[in-house]
């Protein structure tokens, strides 16, 4: 039994000679992606320059829209609330949802590169331990869920203001978006006031 090729359509013939070109068109929307997805993003709320990077370290300083302030080692935002006290917390309970402490490593280090403030750490009254910065608790704020982001800064939630610090440990009662201005606190209020600087 003799089997003959199926006769050659133009069809076919304009589909093989355009297929290279489609290969490459392929590549090119590849490349295209892989180039946009590599930039940075600064999150949201306050803005910032560049992603800070994550150092490992239990704190660091970082640039972003509010100044140069105190990241995780993931390089998100710290926080410390008004209604706190040195050496003690209160953003206890269901507070803890929004405002997750930063827990310090095994050993916390005497010092930090670019960070001039005293670290330390408290065990709060539900066993945790959280990290101190001049004393006074520090935490995160769940809506940043990018490095940089500040969008916890100046709000008034869970009975008190939240603000973002130096490396010194001063607050910046900076609003988001708002030009830098660090104000460095002597007193720090107790009662969960405070308001804008």
């Amino acid at each position: 039994m003799r089997i003959t090729a199926a006769p050659r359509t133009p069809l076919a013939r304009t589909a093989r000679r355009w297929a290279p070109l489609a290969g490459l068109a392929a590549v090119g929307l590849v490349v295209a992606a892989c180039a946009s997805s590599s930039g940075t993003n600064a999150g949201s709320g306050g803005g910032s320059s560049s992603t800070p990077p994550a150092t490992g370290q239990v704190l660091a300083a970082a640039h972003t829209g509010l100044g140069t302030i105190l990241v995780d080692g993931s390089g998100r935002t710290v926080y410390e609330f008004a209604a706190d006290k040195p050496g003690v917390s209160n953003c206890t309970g269901s507070c803890l949802q929004y405002w997750p402490v930063v827990t310090p490593p095994a050993t916390l280090p005497a010092s930090v590169p670019g960070v001039d403030a005293t670290i330390g750490e408290i065990t709060r009254s539900d066993g945790m331990k959280q990290v101190t910065v001049n004393g006074w608790p520090v935490y995160r704020y769940y809506k940043d869920t990018k490095a940089g982001a500040t969008g916890g800064q100046g709000t008034n939630i869970n009975g008190g203001y939240w603000w973002v610090l130096s490396p010194s440990g001063s607050l910046i009662k900076t609003a988001a978006g708002s030009s830098p201005s660090p104000a460095p606190s002597t007193s720090k209020s107790s009662s969960g006031g405070g308001g804008w600087a």
